[in-house]
């Protein structure tokens, strides 16, 4: 485990008071006045090894630098339809908060489509709501709370989940690579709803891949979850797919549904990046390349749950093209044997 962590997070801290410009203004965007408990994310990240973690945080640093990522909450995904058809194929939004004040972000691992842009405009939208929940929305709560509250919970509704998600593979890989070496232990725990059968298939293989602290992370509910996450958060903090049995947004209306693009959460996202591109004394942009983000390389433990999930999802398409392949087989022979009486 290494040595105690307060200790961990002193030796940490000396370290990162040597810190040079440009590094040391976009750490502290980082960590938000935040200190300690942003070096404990890293430790985390790292089984509390302080010079692997001082290494993940400078690398961090540098790819935050390297990429403008300060300045990426002044860069709108423009024209707005582009921006719509982002939010209707990404589905992720914010529903409320837990009863500890934590932020509750609900996922469609299920229904996102990742097919109406390209991957950097996915990667963009992905990374301006860790910034804007990072660099907004938790130091607010913080404030009104009277005490720091630095990580969020998800909610990942499973519903629709199909075979297609194959070619969605290293999209998301991509994503939750950025996440695990730019923004480690923000999610405080994940609650898995309305699973079908292959998730449980996938699941059952990369459970044991993980490591033990993910893993206590992750927890799959009965359904939809309501009466699981009615003990942690409201009912008003409910995402619209937990509140009945049905995961179908056509049984709410847009305000509910937090992956609208007509969400609160949304409008008060897009606006605030609006407001900051013209606050540089320019009107919205007609139109603008997509904001180019380097990917860095997964590290080892996510090219291999990566290729699990990819091979247990080719082994569930080759079963079932077999399972239906024998299904038309006997539908042939019932035709024939119908023809022959």
């Amino acid at each position: 485990m290494g040595i105690v962590s307060e200790e961990a997070i002193d030796e940490f801290q000396e370290l990162m008071d040597q810190v040079e410009e440009p590094l040391k203004e976009t750490y502290e965007r980082v960590h938000q006045g935040f200190l300690r408990e942003n070096l404990g994310r890293f430790l985390k990240a790292r089984d509390w090894d302080v010079c692997k973690a001082h290494t993940m945080l400078v690398e961090c640093l540098r790819w935050r630098v390297d990429n403008e990522i300060d300045s990426i909450l002044s860069k709108p995904i423009v024209p707005t339809q582009l921006y719509r058809d982002v939010r209707d194929s990404q589905l992720i939004g914010m529903s409320g908060y837990t009863k500890e004040g934590l932020p509750v972000f609900a996922i469609g691992v299920g229904l996102s489509t990742f097919d109406k842009a390209s991957v950097h405009y996915y990667v963009q939208s992905h990374i301006q709501i860790n910034e804007y929940r990072d660099r907004v929305l938790l130091p607010s709560i913080s404030k009104k709370n009277g005490r720091p509250i630095t990580t969020c919970v998800k909610v990942l509704d499973m519903t629709g989940l199909k075979l297609s998600a194959l070619s969605q593979i290293k999209l998301v890989t991509i994503i939750s690579t950025i996440d695990d070496l730019n923004y480690p232990e923000k999610t405080n725990t994940y609650y898995v709803v309305n699973a079908p059968y292959i998730f449980s298939a996938c699941w059952k293989v990369v459970k044991p891949l993980l490591q033990e602290r993910t893993r206590k992370k992750v927890h799959v509910l009965s359904g939809c979850g309501k009466d699981e996450l009615l003990k942690i958060m409201d009912f008003t903090s409910l995402p619209h797919f937990c509140r009945s049995g049905s995961s179908g947004s056509s049984h709410h209306t847009q305000s509910a549904n937090c992956f609208s693009i007509d969400h609160p959460f949304h409008q008060q996202l897009y606006n605030y990046v609006k407001h900051h591109y013209e606050t540089r004394g320019q009107a919205e942009p007609a139109k603008q390349g997509s904001f180019h983000v380097g990917f860095p390389e997964p590290e080892a433990e996510r090219c291999v749950i990566a290729k699990t999930i990819e091979s247990e999802l080719h082994k569930f398409e080759n079963r079932n093209g077999l399972a239906m392949s024998i299904d038309d087989r006997k539908a042939s022979h019932e035709t024939l044997a119908d023809d022959d009486l």
